[in-house]
């Protein structure tokens, strides 16, 4: 498959998804938005993947080129092409769908339990997630669910956590693709946002806490569903 992935800062990489897909046989070509950059016909793509990123998604005036991101994922969308989103990816996801995004109650940052929904049982990802299970969260800002996705999951600081809109467009508010590099990428230049509030971890326990190998684990489970389900 050609998949084409939404880079819009350095430090928020593919994470492990990148060798997992590349080995998987797959072609990967990108849009990194804070360098030059030019968006893909839709046609030359077969499955999108939106990143993360510390700006907002109504930051079009200190960041335009959001306009034409959201145009892409909206074509994506409307040519039934697989997307996953994550964290800012699936807030983007969400809006173009529709629905609102905004901060969230409380910020969010360290290794937090989800609950997943039974709801997530009509899904692509019935039995991949465990019922519970702990993962890595970065964020301050949530989506309302879109109208006819389903909700998929949730954590005592944010109630909605994911969504699955016509078995093929997930948003995953949480982080899965983290590695230790990519952790200690986003402490380095987000660390300001470790303000010591409820659900936010110092820096020493979030690495202490790490568990890299389930999240990871997770995640390629969850790509190999997808491609699975979307091959051909």
């Amino acid at each position: 498959m050609k998949i084409h992935y939404l880079q819009h800062v350095p430090f928020e990489d593919l994470g492990m998804m990148e060798p997992v897909l590349a080995g998987g046989g797959h072609t990967l070509t990108s849009t990194k938005f804070y360098g030059p950059h030019e968006l893909p016909s839709i046609h030359n793509l077969d499955w999108l993947i939106v990143m993360g990123g510390p700006m907002g998604v109504n930051d079009e005036a200190v960041y335009p080129w959001l306009t034409h991101e959201k145009k892409l994922i909206e074509a994506a969308v409307r040519h039934h092409k697989p997307v996953l989103g994550i964290c800012l990816g699936a807030q983007l996801i969400a809006q173009v769908l529709g629905s609102r995004v905004h901060r969230n109650q409380h910020r969010e940052i360290g290794w937090f339990d989800i609950e997943t929904t039974r709801d997530i049982r009509t899904t692509l990802l019935s039995g991949v997630f465990p019922r519970r299970t702990r993962v890595f969260h970065w964020h301050g800002d949530t989506f309302d669910i879109p109208k006819g996705a389903v909700h998929i999951a949730k954590s005592e600081a944010c109630a909605n956590q994911g969504f699955i809109f016509e078995n093929r467009v997930i948003g995953f508010q949480f982080h899965l693709e983290s590695t230790l590099q990519t952790v200690q990428n986003l402490i380095i230049n987000c660390g300001d946002e470790l303000d010591g509030s409820a659900y936010v971890q110092s820096e020493t326990k979030m690495l202490a806490e790490a568990d890299f190998p389930g999240i990871n684990n997770l995640m390629h489970r969850v790509l190999d569903v997808m491609t699975r389900q979307h091959a051909g």
